[in-house]
């Protein structure tokens, strides 16, 4: 063999190593571009939107450092806000704890409104408000089952959000009583339409969220839509968008009634159905609604509005 032969051979050998060497780091590229895609899928894929800081529809997830609170409270300055709350029966107990923390946290600086029902006027305790604050209360018959009492807000959030709300309030807040603000909320809040990710799901698969899945209920969502699960405890927006959106979850209420159908999570499940396709224009994380009983408390560092411990049996009977 002539050493020209010698050197065709080499080459021909060093071409052969480099074609597979760059075969197998191109099938490489790939599997890891695949494994990639697969941790878009699934639980990975849920865990990883609960702790973005913007939706697949662009809107916000508010996490605390995500926002600058002296440009929103100038982009806001002068709005009207306010607070709705049911307190019926023994929920009562609850209510003075709930505005007291709210005076210390809740759109301090702001003009606030606080809308309370009640079946028991006369035991609403007095409570220290600070300029700019206003509270009424307002009469409300309680229903013998707390789920009717639940579903029973959206039927005078209509009345409220159509009649009167317009002339009084730039925004509404809705929220349960049986909760303490136990840290700033303020204007990051405020939106056209807002919601809260529920604390027991943020981090759960869409299949696991409990959505009502009877197709019979004007709730009924499928399975393979909707982007979170929203807990009923907290949420907000405009008073037309919270007309618009009582609107639909107590009609809904009314249509399952009239098929004695009562939704799993009663209004909650009608509010979760109307979101997954009409999009909150911006999503708070669950530093707006927390139990100090749920895990992964780590994952959220500031707990805004807290759930009391209660035995819920006993209050709701």
């Amino acid at each position: 063999m002539t050493s020209k032969h010698w050197v065709l051979g080499c080459l021909i050998v060093l071409l052969l190593f480099l074609l597979v060497f760059f075969i197998q780091n191109t099938q490489f590229g790939f599997q890891e571009k695949h494994c990639q895609r697969k941790l878009l899928d699934g639980k990975d894929k849920s865990r990883k939107a609960a702790l973005q800081i913007l939706t697949p529809w662009l809107a916000p997830i508010i996490w605390d450092g995500t926002y600058d609170l002296w440009i929103l409270n100038n982009q806001f300055k002068g709005k009207r806000i306010g607070l709705f709350v049911f307190a019926v029966k023994r929920y009562i107990g609850f209510l003075l704890p709930f505005l007291e923390s709210a005076e210390h946290y809740f759109m301090v600086g702001y003009n606030v409104t606080y809308y309370v029902f009640t079946d028991n006027i006369s035991a609403v305790q007095k409570v220290r408000l600070s300029n700019g604050r206003i509270l009424k209360v307002l009469k409300v018959e309680a229903d013998k089952r707390w789920q009717d009492i639940s579903m029973k807000r959206m039927q005078i959030l209509v009345n409220l959000t159509h009649d009167r709300l317009p002339k009084e309030v730039d925004y509404l807040v809705c929220a349960d009583v049986d909760m303490v603000f136990n840290d700033h909320v303020g204007a990051e809040i405020l939106g056209d339409l807002v919601a809260t990710i529920h604390p027991g799901y943020f981090l759960a698969e869409p299949r696991q969220f409990t959505y009502e899945r009877n197709p019979a209920s004007a709730a009924y969502i499928p399975y393979g839509e909707g982007d979170f699960y929203y807990m009923a405890a907290f949420y907000g927006g405009t008073v037309e968008e919270i007309n618009k959106l009582s609107t639909f979850c107590h009609n809904g209420i009314v249509a399952d009634k009239k098929k004695n159908i009562e939704a799993v999570w009663q209004e909650e499940s009608h509010l979760n159905k109307y979101l997954v396709y009409n999009k909150p224009t911006k999503v708070l994380s669950p530093e707006y609604i927390w139990d100090t009983n749920l895990p992964n408390g780590d994952l959220v560092k500031k707990k805004r509005f807290l759930a009391v411990h209660k035995n819920h049996k006993e209050i709701r009977n």
